[in-house]
């Protein structure tokens, strides 16, 4: 199933091209698939500034949100994530986190444990 035209959030982004969430925005990017890079570092990603985590940025429409921070970074932020109302989130590789998980489903989230490079390059995203 590939989701066009629906906006990711990539959570955890990063401006180090070695990291994985920056190669998530270049996928994304080739595939001209629509995202937004947020994260506690400052920089840009494909053009994009990376968006303050700490100010909680109020954002609309977020599809699916892309989770490349572990489950204990993740913990301070769940709220503010379910505050966006995704329709899922996709845990990749590292970034596993049951209790979030479940949680989010409790609240009718589709959540994916998978990898998004390997998503996209096959056609599942």
């Amino acid at each position: 199933m590939v989701v066009e035209n629906k906006l990711t959030l990539i959570a955890g982004a990063s401006a180090d091209p070695s990291r994985y969430a920056y190669t998530a925005a270049l996928f994304l990017n080739r595939k001209n698939l629509p995202f937004l890079p947020i994260g506690i570092k400052k920089g840009d990603v494909q053009g994009k500034e990376i968006l303050p985590l700490r100010e909680k940025p109020n954002l609309d429409e977020i599809h699916t949100i892309t989770m490349y921070m572990n489950a204990g970074h993740q913990k301070e932020w769940e709220d503010y994530f379910l505050s966006l109302k995704p329709k899922r989130i996709i845990f990749n590789p590292g970034a596993e986190n049951p209790d979030f998980a479940e949680r989010a489903k409790s609240q009718g989230v589709s959540c994916i444990n998978g990898c998004t490079l390997v998503m996209i390059n096959t056609g599942q995203y």
